[in-house]
């Protein structure tokens, strides 16, 4: 799968990813880093790459409606580092929400993975 790294993600998702077989940018790398929100996700739709981030804003379907991107994925957790987010990107990589999540949001929780799907 591809994915677009928000530039509020440690880089150990990025390598976690990566071990996995996917294929991972991420905003700082690309100079992104300190662009607007619609740029960020514009690159990823461009590039056909899944956004991940933890900006909930982005889970707003009425302002990103699933179908308008490739996916966004949403951690909410309450410690940003890898430590606590380590749990979560393994469950939503080991079940079927990714495979599922084309043009969709998928939020990702510390005990579970909301998935609302395109049509």
């Amino acid at each position: 799968m591809r994915f677009k790294l928000d530039e509020n993600l440690p880089n150990d998702l990025a390598e976690a990813l990566r071990m996995r077989g996917h294929d991972v940018h991420d905003a700082r790398g690309e100079g992104l880093g300190g662009s607007p929100d619609t740029a960020v996700l514009d690159a990823a739709t461009t590039e056909e790459r899944v956004f991940l981030t933890f900006d909930t804003g982005f889970a707003d379907v009425r302002r990103y409606p699933p179908g308008s991107h490739a996916g966004i994925v949403v951690f909410r957790v309450h410690d940003q580092r890898w430590a606590t987010l380590r749990s979560p990107v393994e469950r939503l990589v080991a079940g079927d929400a990714l495979a599922r999540l084309s043009g969709g949001l998928a939020i990702v929780e510390e005990t579970r993975v909301r998935l609302r799907r395109h049509r």
